[in-house]
């Protein structure tokens, strides 16, 4: 398999399949294809696994594209702007991502769900309860909004990261959130009551910008948007501000 990721803010992966190579997708994320690619939905891992990739924000049916006679093109986009990032699994190694990120991978590569263990974690997190786990082996395309930033964390070593711009990590990560310090930095600081705690060693990946404030920013130029408002605006950035300790990607 070959692969080339083009664009900036808008990326598209294009795989190259020889004969009797298969990659699988997340519904809906094929952009284009060569004539000679056939495409089949499939539950795979069966109906439990289909039922936790639905919880996770995946689709239950997963698209498998397989070249036939020749070697095919398939591309695949993802549904905001944002990055594209290739993840070489091998035996031994796991990765952590957050819901919705998984875009494509090659057909030794396991999709599973991953769910948090601590309650802190689960409940104020920006990733949810809900996680997804990608094992196995060869090469798995993940998605998220906006820039990636990388960080290879040597054992005991900490990042404290926003709530929420956590693409994913390693299966050695140790993964909390804790409370902001001092009141006024809580509800005036404008970055939530809780962050995300990393500790290393493995990799991680951080995103520049997540759906939700991306959403928020936009809000006031929409058709019936915040921004006639006047009002209200005081008050809203308040809210926003307690609850962006529970909001995800």
């Amino acid at each position: 398999m070959k692969y080339k990721i083009t664009g900036d803010n808008l990326q598209l992966v294009t795989v190259e399949l020889n004969a009797g190579e298969k990659v699988y997708g997340e519904a809906g994320t094929m952009v284009y294809m060569s004539s000679n690619m056939t495409m089949e939905a499939k539950m795979r891992g069966g109906l439990m696994k289909a039922i936790g990739r639905k919880f996770a924000g995946e689709t239950m049916f997963l698209t498998e594209f397989t070249p036939t006679g020749e070697e095919g093109m398939v591309a695949f986009g993802g549904n905001a702007p944002g990055t594209i990032k290739p993840i070489e699994l091998a035996s031994g190694r796991e990765f952590i991502v957050q819901k919705d990120a998984f875009l494509c991978a090659e057909d030794g590569v396991e999709l599973s769900v991953e769910f948090q263990r601590r309650l802190g974690s689960a409940f104020f997190g920006g990733e949810g309860f809900i996680l997804e786990r990608l094992s196995g082996k060869g090469t798995v395309f993940i998605h998220a909004c906006g820039d990636f930033v990388e960080f290879d964390l040597k054992a005991g070593q900490t990042m404290k990261v926003d709530t929420g711009c956590v693409v994913g990590w390693d299966g050695s990560v140790g993964y909390d959130i804790e409370r902001v310090k001092g009141i006024k930095t809580m509800f005036f600081g404008g970055e939530g009551l809780f962050l995300t705690s990393l500790k290393g060693p493995g990799k991680i990946i951080i995103q520049s910008m997540t759906l939700h404030n991306l959403a928020s920013a936009l809000a006031p130029f929409l058709p019936g948007g915040a921004g006639g408002s006047s009002g209200t605006s005081g008050s809203s950035g308040v809210v926003g501000t307690l609850l962006k300790g529970t909001t995800g990607r």
